[in-house]
């Protein structure tokens, strides 16, 4: 393998190995759940007779 070779591979290597770091960061940061999101318990369906 050349001088090239060895630099593609490293700059991909690099991409690659940065776009990964950076994906999971981005999963694993901790964000407040939003006040518009409910759980199924919380959703009035109207299907129910009271």
């Amino acid at each position: 393998m050349n001088a090239a070779g060895i630099a593609m591979m490293t700059v991909s290597f690099t991409f690659v190995l940065g776009l990964v770091i950076f994906c999971v960061m981005r999963v694993m940061r901790e964000s407040k759940p939003s006040e518009h999101v409910h759980g199924p318990l919380d959703i009035d369906t109207r299907d129910v007779e009271e």
